[in-house]
């Protein structure tokens, strides 16, 4: 069902803006701007308004206009939280997505945000109206407005969705932090090393030339690498951009490669581990969601496999599901998987066994939201040393060969 929602999502096609003139039933001219699907929509909708259309033509593109800012996740959780609050507070649907639509800072989300409005009011349900954004609203999302639209709970589901996204954001943020961190002063190491050899080096080997003497091995080691450096630099930055581009483009197309990454990734030292416990959060935290909307057991494992935010995560999932769908319990399907740590495995029978699956996944979630939270910190605080001694050790090193002829030389003397 929801795939079958996101291929009928992924084929709409997203408003444009149309301009527009006609004339009211008192034959008074009127002209403006309208979001919709196609010409004959916007044609349809003045008639409904009451107004003859004369010209509709499509809104042309700026080629001078300032480039439309795309909409982040973090777009889509403030909305979520804030139609939640209004909607809470008895503001009417309609009224509350305008009123967030026409007060958002960014541009592109306002755009959509009254599409929505526009297509809601003209008697499409809220759930069908954001599929057509699949980029922005994902099958899980779209679910959990359906189960809320068709149970009368939308205001509640709402919330729900919202403080999942902000967790889920959160816990994103995090592992973020863990990987770009370390990979962020490889790459400043990098670019520091290559401006010593490419700028400094040569002024060391200049002056080492007029010595008439041999040069130290490590000398010549770094002068040899300024050489190489120098002579090849474009090849060498260009090759490297290359190869991360071509392998965003390779884990991209090709799953097998996703999997092995991912698998790869779990089994790493220290980032391993706060990968895997952000996996499990991300399941235990959807799984507990969309079990607590109503959603049945085997749909809303469809939706957990795409959360999970590995790949390896995602397949197990997908087979627990299958599993689960012939009468396997959940606990059982979840061991034979091998992902699982005990605790978590003892918590879901448990959970099973009362018939308070979704509290205990919920459970499960807050801590290891929380072990991702202290893991993240702790390894930050143990990289900041490391890495500082790894910089001084490159750093040194060089210095260290280009004096260590000027020493010699002093001794000499």
């Amino acid at each position: 069902m929801a795939q079958a929602r996101t291929k009928k999502a992924a084929k709409a096609k997203l408003p444009s803006v149309y301009l527009w003139q006609g004339t009211n039933r008192q034959g008074r001219k009127l002209k403006g701007e309208m979001f919709d699907e196609n010409l004959n929509s916007v044609r349809n909708e003045l008639r409904r308004q009451f107004i003859t259309p004369i010209k509709v033509r499509k809104k042309p593109k700026d080629l001078f206009a300032p480039r439309k800012p795309s909409i982040k996740p973090s777009d889509i959780a403030l909305f979520s939280r804030m139609l939640a609050t209004m909607m809470s507070s008895g503001v009417p649907l309609m009224q509350s997505i305008e009123i967030i639509g026409q007060g958002h800072e960014n541009k592109s989300m306002q755009e959509m945000l009254l599409a929505i409005k526009a297509d809601v009011e003209s008697g499409t349900s809220l759930a069908e109206s954001l599929s057509k954004y699949p980029r922005h609203f994902d099958d899980l999302y779209i679910s959990l407005i359906q189960a809320g639209e068709n149970s009368g709970m939308l205001e509640t589901l709402l919330n729900e969705i919202a403080t999942y996204q902000e967790k889920t954001e959160l816990l994103k943020s995090k592992i973020k932090k863990a990987l770009v961190y370390p990979s962020a002063i490889i790459v400043v190491a990098f670019i520091v090393t290559a401006i010593l050899m490419i700028f400094v080096v040569p002024q060391f080997e200049d002056l080492f030339q007029g010595f008439g003497a041999d040069l130290p091995a490590l000398t010549k080691l770094v002068i040899t690498t300024s050489q190489v450096f120098q002579d090849t630099w474009w090849l060498i930055f260009g090759g490297l951009i290359g190869a991360v581009m071509g392998f965003v483009e390779m884990k991209k197309r090709s799953r097998k490669l996703q999997y092995l990454l991912d698998r790869t990734l779990l089994k790493l030292p220290v980032i391993g581990n706060i990968l895997l416990k952000g996996a499990i959060a991300r399941f235990a935290r959807t799984f507990a969601v969309m079990f607590k909307a109503g959603v049945p057991m085997v749909e809303a494992m469809t939706s957990v496999a795409g959360a999970t935010g590995n790949i390896v995560f995602s397949e197990a999932t997908q087979v627990m599901r299958d599993d689960v769908s012939t009468g396997t319990q959940l606990n059982k399907s979840m061991t034979d998987t091998t992902l699982f740590p005990n605790i978590v495995i003892q918590m879901v029978a448990i959970g099973e066994e009362a018939g308070s699956l979704d509290a205990m996944l919920a459970k499960v979630a807050d801590f290891y939201e929380q072990e991702v939270d202290d893991a993240v910190d702790n390894m930050t605080a143990l990289l900041e040393p490391l890495i500082m001694a790894f910089l001084g050790v490159v750093i040194g090193t060089l210095v260290i060969a280009m004096y260590l002829p000027i020493f010699k030389l002093g001794a000499a003397v």
